[in-house]
């Protein structure tokens, strides 16, 4: 049973765990994964989060992400679930314990779910003091909601969705 949402402060460490496990995934994955994107708050300098890598792997498909299962099972990749409400959204596994952990979430390359992630994680990076409410954000409804993490995560969708719309707007001008 996964344990309480913890938000703990920035570690400048996470830029380099990310680049070392996307050289692991990279070496498994080969030809059948588009890109690789280091996504979430452990991507956005200075911002904290809950200790989990998260890794956005790019692919053109749900046949090519399933032909991706086994080669990262292979990398330790062990909690495997399927997205079956997105559509774009194919899998997250997960590896390692939730602190410091990975999650791998494997989306449609260049699709609404990939391009949202990189437009809200470029958005914090140019916008630090956005980024830093959302860490307080954060802080509070992990409190909140302690080991509900669904909850946590839907509470937290109205804050990214405003963003979106506004880097949106930022975008188009």
């Amino acid at each position: 049973m996964p344990g309480p949402v913890i938000i703990v402060g920035y570690d400048p460490q996470w830029p380099a765990l990310y680049e070392k496990e996307k050289a692991l995934v990279r070496k498994v994955l080969e030809h059948r994964i588009c890109a690789l994107e280091h996504v979430g708050s452990t991507a956005v300098p200075k911002l904290g989060g809950k200790n989990i890598i998260d890794i956005m792997a790019g692919v053109k498909s749900v046949d090519q992400a399933n032909q991706c299962i086994s080669p990262l099972e292979s990398i330790d990749y062990k909690d495997v679930t399927a997205q079956p409400d997105n559509a774009e959204w194919y899998y997250c596994l997960g590896k390692g314990p939730h602190s410091v952990g990975y999650h791998l979430h494997l989306v449609k390359f260049n699709g609404e779910h990939w391009k949202k992630h990189l437009v809200f994680r470029d958005f914090l990076r140019k916008n630090p003091q956005i980024a830093k409410e959302y860490f307080k954000l954060k802080k509070r409804l992990a409190i909140k909601y302690g080991i509900d993490r669904l909850s946590y995560t839907e509470a937290k969708s109205a804050f990214i969705e405003s963003v979106l719309t506004t880097s949106n707007r930022f975008i188009q001008h």
